[in-house]
């Protein structure tokens, strides 16, 4: 068969592939004949991006509450420096901290020089697993505030 001369093919109409099965379809379809045989209206574009930013939004809400439940009941902490020596690299500080909380839990506490009491160097130090209603002493290196032993104050962070 030959085309007949001033005729021109014509191009064939854009497709994408079926969302179910992958069938060629038009552009405007989601679903080929086959998978929505009643021809059914489809979901229209916002209504899918609307329905995946309910389910993210529903997600954070609910690691927000599950965050938060997890976290109750730690500390509040309280602190005290009990001594401060020369050691390798600077200071050993012996720190008590106190966990007033109803679960176990770490938290992180900031030295500073008593005499500027938060201005200037600072180091924070993470404490280890404190049990509800139990003080915790335990010794940290700093190299923050030089090798001469000085008074330090410390405060740490309340959850």
């Amino acid at each position: 068969m030959t085309t007949p001369r001033g005729a021109t093919e014509r191009a064939p109409d854009p497709t994408h592939a079926c969302v179910r099965c992958g069938r060629p379809v038009p552009l405007d379809v989601s679903l080929c004949e086959l998978c929505n045989p009643l021809g059914l209206q489809q979901p229209a574009t916002s209504q899918v991006h609307g329905t995946v930013f309910v389910a993210l939004l529903l997600a954070i809400v609910v690691l927000a509450v599950a965050g938060r439940a997890a976290l109750s009941g730690i500390g509040p902490f309280t602190a005290q420096v009990i001594g401060v020596a020369a050691a390798s690299p600077g200071l050993a500080v012996t720190l008590d901290v106190r966990n007033d909380g109803s679960k176990r839990g770490t938290t992180s506490c900031r030295l500073t020089r008593a005499a500027t009491r938060g201005i200037g160097a600072s180091e924070i130090v993470l404490t280890p697993q404190i049990e509800p209603g139990q003080n915790r002493r335990f010794t940290t290196t700093t190299g923050k505030f030089g090798a001469e032993p000085l008074e330090l104050a410390v405060d740490c962070q309340q959850r």
